[in-house]
């Protein structure tokens, strides 16, 4: 008699799996049997995706402390992943709360929305979940086609769907880059498992330039999907045309999941490497950090802005990798941990943004919204504080975490760089603030009141931003502990 796989460990994926097909079918008929079917359609996968998305959530912490393994090594469940899995999940759920009026405001709810948005979030669970490099690419192309499609959603529109089209065909290449350099990985070690290439690179004298080669290519195909320079050119692009709920969600969860498959790849199977791939990291988390700094000034339009500034957010993140050391990864979780509410926030603020029919993206229509949405305003003002580091907010902690590693780890030009870095990008934060405070009001204020789901968000992400220096401690201890996991 066979063995019965352990699929304890992957409950929460099974989970999201038969969600998501059961939303698609319940959508179907739903949408063909009441005449009112796709708004009615849309509202119910939208709301029955949130909930499956926090009763996925609560698997991940049944199953969490423990290390795992399932599908002779396929797939790892262990402390680091399910701190990132709860972190995507936050994120996909925000982005999916937030989605649904912004949608039908826009004459683009479809049912579909949720199910592609679920897919893709399984995606991401699977890729920080793997322990080979052919599960790595089957939750990366899970995640990728689902992103491809949320993309270019709103087909009306002509920046939509340019923005799904330049990603997928730029995607399409970096996940080509990556197919390339597993296969030069698996025919210099002989294995795709991340365990048995770790054993094989250690009992090697002389490393091959073959297994090298390999790595350069697995980490430009990592590069793309977290946007770092050079591979950032689809960013501002894609953020600008999206739908904003999309530019939400790409900005957080995809982003969070591929930083964690970064870490995990090279502080795992390429650990004894370190020495080969830590200048290359140096180097993209410098250029991210420049371009994110002095790219960003100029933008006028503020999702392309959050583009930049996302890219300059990635340089700061791989600086914990480049440390490449326990305190270096708790680093990089604790910075993603905070840049979640930071982000979801300031996106739900750009969501609320709207005159009549139109949806207001220049930073310059924000003028006097400290007289006409004094509330809005002062959460925006968190955020915009938080992520250029002011303490006391949460961004100051997730900065002060990254570049103590790298000063312990004696990485001193890294941290300058970042330093730097963080005051030139201070200017084009403070600038919101200074235009949402100073200027005068626009002919037509901005739409009030603002939808309930916006509101919740904004509450939530906010108090998180500002309270998180009251109890960094049970973030920073669980942070350790999922770093500590992965050495």
């Amino acid at each position: 008699m066979a063995d019965v796989p352990n699929i304890a460990p992957v409950l929460p994926e099974i989970f999201l799996a038969l969600a998501a097909m059961s939303l698609l079918m319940l959508g179907v008929f739903q949408k063909a049997t009441t005449p009112d079917g796709v708004m009615r359609a849309s509202r119910l996968t939208s709301g029955l995706g949130v909930v499956t998305l926090v009763l996925a959530l609560i698997l991940v912490f049944t199953v969490s402390g423990a290390k795992l393994v399932a599908f002779d090594g396929l797939f790892l469940s262990d402390p680091f992943s399910s701190y990132v899995k709860i972190l995507i999940l936050l994120a996909s759920a925000f982005s999916l709360i937030l989605a649904q009026n912004w949608l039908e405001r826009q004459g683009a709810h479809r049912f579909e929305f949720a199910i592609l948005l679920i897919f893709a979030t399984l995606g991401m669970m699977m890729m920080v979940s793997a322990g080979n490099l052919l599960s790595l690419y089957m939750g990366l192309e899970l995640q990728s086609l689902s992103l491809y499609v949320l993309a270019a959603f709103h087909r009306d529109d002509t920046r939509s769907t340019e923005a799904g089209l330049k990603y997928f065909v730029l995607g399409a290449l970096a996940s080509g880059l990556l197919l390339y350099g597993s296969s030069l990985v698996y025919g210099f070690s002989g294995t795709t498992d991340f365990a048995t290439i770790a054993t094989t690179i250690a009992a090697q004298e002389h490393t091959p330039l073959g297994l090298i080669i390999g790595l350069v290519f697995v980490m430009a195909g990592l590069a793309f999907k977290v946007s770092a320079v050079p591979f950032h050119m689809w960013t501002p692009d894609v953020y600008e045309g999206a739908p904003t709920p999309v530019t939400a969600f790409f900005s957080v969860a995809p982003k969070i999941a591929a930083l964690a498959l970064f870490v995990r790849v090279m502080v795992g199977p390429f650990g004894a490497l370190v020495a080969e791939w830590q200048q290359v990291v140096v180097l993209i988390s410098i250029l991210s950090m420049l371009l994110g700094a002095f790219a960003a000034i100029a933008q006028t339009n503020i999702k392309r802005m959050m583009a930049y500034s996302s890219i300059g957010h990635v340089g700061y993140a791989l600086i914990g990798l480049a440390v490449g050391n326990e305190a270096g990864v708790m680093g990089v979780l604790v910075y993603l941990t905070i840049y979640v509410f930071m982000n979801v926030g300031t996106f739900a603020c750009i969501m609320a943004m709207r005159r009549g029919d139109r949806n207001v993206e220049n930073i310059t229509e924000l003028g006097g919204l400290g007289k006409t949405h004094p509330a809005m305003a002062a959460a925006l003002a968190i955020f915009m504080f938080s992520m250029a580091g002011i303490p006391p907010l949460a961004g100051f902690i997730g900065k002060l975490y990254i570049f103590m590693a790298a000063i312990d780890a004696q990485l001193y030009t890294l941290a300058i760089v970042g330093v730097l870095s963080s005051v030139v990008s201070a200017y084009y934060y403070l600038r919101i603030i200074k235009v949402m405070y100073f200027d005068d009001p626009g002919i037509e204020p901005l739409e009030s009141p603002l939808p309930t789901s916006i509101v919740g968000v904004l509450v939530v992400t906010s108090l998180a931003t500002l309270l998180f220096i009251l109890v960094p401690s049970p973030v920073i201890g669980w942070a350790g502990t999922a770093a500590a996991s992965l050495f």
